[in-house]
């Protein structure tokens, strides 16, 4: 008998948990995250006199390291995890059908629905292939736009960060039906304005000419800058993060339910963390006894 845990709801019900997080994704996914948080942050600590303070110049940098970084993520993520083929085929898939429903709201109040399902990915696909859900999906959909410019590997490092928290989160084996969908448009509501607030320190600092008041001033002391910056938040993108917001919750609590199993049942095809060992009856070893194949779920 060949006894076993998939990650997919097996028949008669099942229990799904994100992919795990081994030693070497959580060394990937540190070292990816180290150089997002550097890259967003160092005009911050910049002298008046640097010849760069802006995001400009280094955003093609910054593109050439995530690459290379995210391939270790998905290398480290299957290797820790034992995944197939099948499961990297599944992630390009949600990339492609994320890249396609951004252009459906983007450039309207942020009604962006691509967010929805990020964050239901990022549930079902773990942090790790999440973060390069998120990624991969913001790369593909500036392609599809031709949003193309020093923005875009921050988009995709901040689009990774919202995927992956929504990986991160608790219950994976106990959390089902409506309380689950709850912690997740709790989330998602969360996590829209923590994107837009991301991204705008990005762009804050490349802009020229603003008040003294929220204008970015090389050099200056921190606290400064970010009195500044939460200024220019306010005064700039919290309407356009609330339309975010409201709609990732709209969606989570329509069709959320009917989406996380469908995508739970795609993982459990795609063999996710399925784990298969041989024995006879009675605990003999299979060399013993003849071979029946039969997977075993845990209940939810």
């Amino acid at each position: 008998m060949a006894h076993g845990r998939a990650g997919g709801a097996g028949p008669g019900g099942g229990a799904v948990s994100a992919l795990r997080l081994g030693p070497r994704s959580v060394a990937a996914l540190a070292l990816v995250s180290l150089i997002g948080i550097a890259a967003f942050c160092w005009p911050l600590f910049a002298d008046a006199d640097s010849a760069v303070t802006s995001h400009a110049g280094d955003a093609p940098w910054l593109f050439a390291a995530l690459l290379p970084l995210l391939v270790a993520v998905v290398v480290a993520t299957i290797a820790d995890s034992g995944m197939d083929a099948k499961a990297v085929a599944m992630l390009g898939v949600l990339a492609a059908v994320g890249a396609a429903l951004r252009p459906l709201g983007a450039g309207t109040a942020g009604l962006e629905p691509m967010f929805f399902l990020m964050v239901l990915s990022g549930r079902v696909l773990g942090p790790g292939f999440g973060f390069v859900l998120g990624a991969v999906t913001m790369f593909a959909s500036a392609l599809l736009t031709g949003g193309v410019g020093p923005w875009m590997p921050f988009q995709m490092l901040s689009m990774g960060w919202f995927t992956m928290g929504a990986g991160l989160l608790p219950g994976q084996r106990t959390l089902r039906g409506r309380g689950e969908l709850l912690m997740l448009s709790a989330y998602g509501f969360v996590a829209a304005f923590a994107y837009g607030t991301v991204m705008n320190l990005q762009g804050w600092v490349l802009l020229q000419g603003l008040s003294s008041g929220i204008s970015f001033q090389p050099g200056a002391p921190l606290h400064e800058n970010l009195v500044r910056f939460l200024a220019y938040v306010t005064a700039t993108s919290l309407g356009w993060d609330l339309g975010r917001a409201v709609l990732t919750v709209v969606l989570t609590l329509t069709v959320g339910g009917t989406l996380l199993r469908a995508l739970r049942r795609a993982t459990r095809r795609a063999n996710f963390e399925a784990q298969v060992t041989f024995e006879g009856p009675g605990g003999a070893p299979a060399s013993e006894a003849p071979h029946r194949t039969q997977v075993t779920y845990e209940p939810e």
